[in-house]
């Protein structure tokens, strides 16, 4: 038995199905290697400003506690930044990691239990509210919009989302 050769129109759709047999081998290599492109709360905080200029510049802040183990304060990493990139000429972006015993006294003030948490501060210095957890964009951009202008807090003391303990133990010197 001899075997014949494929035919032109079956090359061309073979080599098609190997080119999109490739292209979708590619597609999904490189959407499960994006681990230099996920937002994390360490990277978010890398972008926030120092605590200290935040006090002294004027405007309002958003303080928030965070970990670099806290699956939550990872969760909600993509939220802040998209609010930090609406905002930021309103509102500072403070991040301040519980693991750094420098904290402790804000974390302490603030009556940190769980984290991410987040403390929303006038201009003046004057607490106006707390999300504690995971929380939504919808309840987020009200309380920063809100902030920015001058007004009450929708969201002051809003239900707790799903939160990583912090307990006092866990601080490390860094």
């Amino acid at each position: 038995m001899t075997q014949s050769s494929p035919s032109p129109d079956n090359k061309i759709r073979n080599i098609a199905l190997a080119v999109a047999a490739a292209a979708v081998s590619a597609g999904l290599f490189f959407a499960t290697r994006n681990d230099a492109q996920t937002l994390t709360a360490a990277k978010v905080a890398e972008r926030a400003i120092p605590l200290e200029q935040a006090q002294a510049n004027g405007k309002p802040s958003l303080v928030e506690f965070y970990a670099e183990w806290c699956t939550s304060c990872n969760s909600m990493a993509a939220t802040v930044a998209t609010m930090e990139e609406k905002y930021r000429n309103k509102v500072n972006f403070v991040a301040l990691n519980v693991d750094n015993e420098k904290w402790v006294p804000e974390a302490e003030r603030y009556q940190v239990s769980g984290i991410p948490h987040y403390v929303f501060i006038d201009a003046k210095g004057k607490i106006l509210g707390n999300l504690i957890g995971e929380q939504t964009n919808a309840i987020f951009d009200a309380n920063l919009k809100a902030l920015s202008g001058g007004k009450s807090i929708p969201y002051a003391q809003a239900q707790a989302g799903q939160t990583s303990t912090f307990r006092k133990n866990q601080v490390k010197v860094q």
